[in-house]
């Protein structure tokens, strides 16, 4: 490829961002261009049949064009713009009942030829250590279709100089509030992909994504203490639109705004300038139990970490063990039908549907139809997330369409698709939820967390920090973070607002597996409840 070191962004303290830039630079004007779908089909049917003819029992080919933008700046400067695209063709088969994979930036017919034959040498040479030989989950071909992200506006379209002028809005506006520092970014994705297969199907698609990251930093110059607040608007699968600076939030209890399907960035910055100084005066928390009342801007990340990564089948099983260790939730609890991953409020489901979703897709990168299915329901585990080679493992009859690669050049394999907590059933509104805790901290934003190797041991951080007493938020606080043992802290929810307060968050790049891929996921919610959770004193657990 063409994969490129990652970039350290300077100043970001121990939460810096990591951003992997792949392929090539390019100038801007080529982000927003296309490759035509037949010449696509007529690449992928020279590699199907290179690969059939030289003893492959099934073949997949993904023609892949990735292009990308991140646009970063500090206070009054741009400090960088890159533009990537990374194209090529990668070329999978089952020979003698073993996988095999090549892959190839030459668009030649014969490149691709070359490349399909070398996938079926690499599945005879590898057959020889193959001890059990691979089962595919049946896929009926869908011929030749087409998906596309709904999006309004293509951000690849969007002039250099109007996102430019945006992120300088903020900055400024975030200067102008009381900020000493500020990072503000945009990261822009589109994935233009093609996935042919003998099994008959010519998918492609069009996939698209936004992330506004910022960091706000104030400091107390007479002491020398600082606090930082990041954004609450989480990335999404949206094009520009997304950012709309008309936007007005959604207020919640406490006082601080958040934001559904438009994100106004300059907004959020002037209240991250104001909530940050905030934090330099705010008393710091007393350790010991406490009612969490979790916005959908935090608990995204603890169901990313606590429920997504250990409920994917290949750590369940040992297979995987990169970046998120494997998982306490093993096969013989889920064969019991009655391990109570949860209380009885708590359904989790996996998604790749949901639109406006990082994980949205038609179909996933093995052809297979997307959609929805329970992992939790009503607090029992009752299921894994799955791909076609791990399907019989679970007596599935067909795969749950969770196979994804982050570029041509890597071969696909399970991913976490977008894992949420179910609405709750009966109407409750976070004002309600609050009246009702008497002891309590109400949290929003998602900050720094630990978790151990098997996802069951785990602390969590945050950005806003609110104490409630007897039904009432008294004054913000600071230095909280809380700790869980998994199956103990769902099981202690109590209540989750309805689908009136369902909103996203998650992750742009996810990263796993060796060599390491980043994957961008979604993680819906509705405030919940948890009670009696441990909470700690960051700032004394530091010294």
């Amino acid at each position: 490829m063409l994969r490129r070191e990652f970039l350290k962004m300077s100043g970001a303290g121990a939460g810096a961002l990591m951003l992997p830039i792949y392929g090539r630079a390019v100038a801007a004007d080529v982000l927003a261009t296309t490759m035509d779908v037949a010449t696509k089909k007529k690449m992928a049917t020279v590699a199907l049949n290179a690969a059939t003819k030289n003893g492959a029992s099934y073949c997949d080919v993904r023609i892949g064009r990735y292009l990308r933008q991140f646009v970063i700046t500090r206070e009054d400067r741009v400090e960088n713009v890159v533009n990537t695209e990374s194209m090529g063709t990668g070329i999978r088969v089952i020979v003698n009942g073993t996988w095999g994979f090549a892959a190839t930036s030459d668009f030649s017919e014969d490149g691709i030829a070359k490349a399909a034959v070398q996938a079926t040498q690499i599945a005879k040479a590898n057959s020889k250590f193959q001890t059990e030989p691979v089962q595919l989950a049946p896929v009926k071909g869908v011929g030749d279709v087409s998906w596309k992200t709904p999006i309004v506006k293509n951000s690849m379209e969007v002039p250099l100089k109007e996102k430019v002028d945006l992120l300088m809005s903020v900055n400024g506006a975030a200067m102008k509030a009381g900020a000493d520092y500020i990072r503000s970014t945009l990261f822009l994705v589109n994935e233009q992909k093609y996935f042919a297969s003998t099994d008959g199907s010519y998918i492609d698609q069009d996939v698209h994504r936004i992330w506004a990251p910022m960091e706000v930093t104030v400091i107390d110059k007479a002491t020398g203490k600082f606090r930082t607040r990041e954004e609450l608007g989480g990335p999404r699968g949206m094009g520009y639109e997304y950012l709309d600076t008309r936007s007005k939030g959604i207020a919640l209890p406490g006082g601080a705004v958040v934001y559904g399907s438009a994100y106004n960035m300059i907004d959020d910055a002037v209240a991250a300038a104001k909530q940050a100084r905030n934090k330099l005066k705010a008393r710091s928390v007393k350790p010991g139990r406490y009612d969490l009342v979790l916005d959908p801007t935090h608990l995204w990340l603890t169901i990313h970490e606590s429920v997504g990564h250990p409920l994917e089948l290949d750590r369940v099983l040992g297979y995987e063990a990169n970046y998120a260790g494997t998982s306490f939730a093993t096969i013989d609890k889920w064969q019991s039908k009655n391990f109570k991953y949860g209380s009885d409020k708590v359904t989790l489901f996996a998604d790749k549907v949901q639109p406006t979703t990082l994980g949205a897709v038609a179909y996933d990168d093995e052809g297979v139809k997307t959609g929805r299915w329970d992992l939790v329901k009503d607090g029992v585990l009752v299921n894994y997330q799955a791909i076609r080679d791990q399907a019989h493992i679970l007596g599935l009859k067909e795969s749950q369409g969770c196979c994804y690669a982050d570029s041509w050049s890597n071969v696909q394999f399970q991913r976490m698709a977008n894992v949420s907590l179910a609405a709750g059933k009966t109407p409750l509104s976070v004002a309600d939820m609050i009246k009702n805790v008497e002891n309590g901290i109400y949290i929003i934003g998602d900050g720094s967390f630990s978790i151990d190797q098997q996802r069951y041991n785990a602390q969590f951080g945050g950005q806003l920090f609110y104490e409630i007493k007897n039904g009432q938020i008294t004054e913000q606080i600071e230095d909280v973070a809380y700790q869980i043992r998994t199956p103990e802290f769902w099981n202690a929810c109590s209540a989750v607002c309805d689908e009136r307060d369902y909103r996203f968050g998650g992750s742009f790049f996810d990263g796993k597996g060796q060599p390491s891929q980043v994957s961008a996921v979604s993680h819906g919610s509705s405030t919940a409840r948890f009670d009696g959770i441990n909470v700690i004193n960051t700032a004394r657990s530091l010294g």
